[in-house]
């Protein structure tokens, strides 16, 4: 068995999968990569199976050894990636011996990088997934100095090609699609307007659950009627008694009781899971409203069962 002995993390290492759907209704989120395209291009790049785990590091610091021949590759914040103390790329598969030590630098755009291994990390399942969800309190421990971290068997065919396109360098500042509503309606006209207009900055207060912004004016209800508690999904939008709203994250709560002004939309969920803290952002508003998105629609049902 070939594995990852870990030599040093930085901020936080997590074992990461395509998450835990369908638990909704027991108060278990999906959880899982939080920029799952990054996710899936690093486990395209080394040939894994869909399912197979990664490494989700975030702010970088990451330094493994290969025991036993191990093949490699690294997406998502663009990073200093090195192989024995020697510059090699990202988003392009990486062939390591024995021995060799593969260090992950610290992100100069962006916040997650992604590691997958050919066969993924071989940890036990919680629930059908390897991911570990930080709210729940599900799945694997994070990943300490000293672990040791089995590579599996989830291997699929070889990728076509050794070498993926990274994405391009990101916009500044950062602008998040948004569909409207489900309940908008509860704040005032100016508030809709202030959401989409006005530029947002992330707090230090931001984790995988979700990313507190703030801004020069807050947001205002109209509508101060208590809410029942109502399914929420990756991306809303929800706005506590502040005015300043929180964009939820892979990890975000099943439900929540403060009013959700709107919805990131799918595509972009990838770019807010980039989102550091001191990034600024804007909301552009799409024509559909945020209660179509099957998304919402499933979490929202599951929501009511639980009631």
């Amino acid at each position: 068995m070939n594995w990852l002995e870990v030599q040093r993390v930085g901020a936080l290492v997590l074992v990461q999968d395509r998450g835990r759907p369908g638990f909704a209704h027991l108060g278990v989120g999906r959880s899982g990569a939080a920029d799952l395209a990054a996710h899936d291009a690093a486990n395209r790049l080394v040939g894994n199976a869909p399912g197979a785990a990664t490494l989700e590091v975030t702010l970088g610091g990451l330094r493994v050894r290969a025991t036993g021949s191990v093949t490699a590759a690294a997406t998502g914040a663009r990073v200093r990636l090195s192989v024995n103390g020697i510059d090699v790329p990202d988003y392009c598969t990486l062939h390591l011996g024995a021995g060799d030590e593969l260090t992950v630098g610290h992100p100069t755009d962006g916040l997650r990088s992604y590691l997958a291994v050919r066969g993924g990390i071989d940890v036990p399942r919680v629930l059908g997934s390897r991911a570990t969800d930080t709210l729940a309190g599900l799945g694997p421990d994070p990943v300490r100095p000293g672990d040791r971290l089995p590579i599996g068997e989830e291997r699929s065919e070889w990728p076509a090609t050794e070498l993926a396109p990274p994405p391009p360098a990101r916009l500044r500042p950062v602008v998040l699609r948004v569909r409207i509503g489900p309940r908008h309606t509860m704040f005032d006209a100016d508030s809709l307007r202030v959401l989409t207009d006005q530029e947002w900055t992330v707090t230090p207060d931001t984790n995988r659950v979700g990313a507190r912004l703030a801004g020069s004016c807050a947001l205002t209800r109209s509508d101060t009627t208590e809410m029942p508690s109502e399914g929420m999904v990756p991306g809303a939008l929800q706005v506590p008694s502040s005015g300043q709203p929180v964009l939820f994250l892979a990890d975000h709560p099943v439900t929540g009781g403060y009013p959700v002004i709107a919805v990131v939309v799918d595509d972009d969920l990838s770019a807010a899971a980039q989102l550091a803290p001191g990034d600024v952002i804007r909301f552009s508003q799409v024509t559909s409203p945020a209660w179509l998105s099957p998304r919402w629609g499933d979490n929202h049902a599951r929501a009511r069962q639980r009631r």
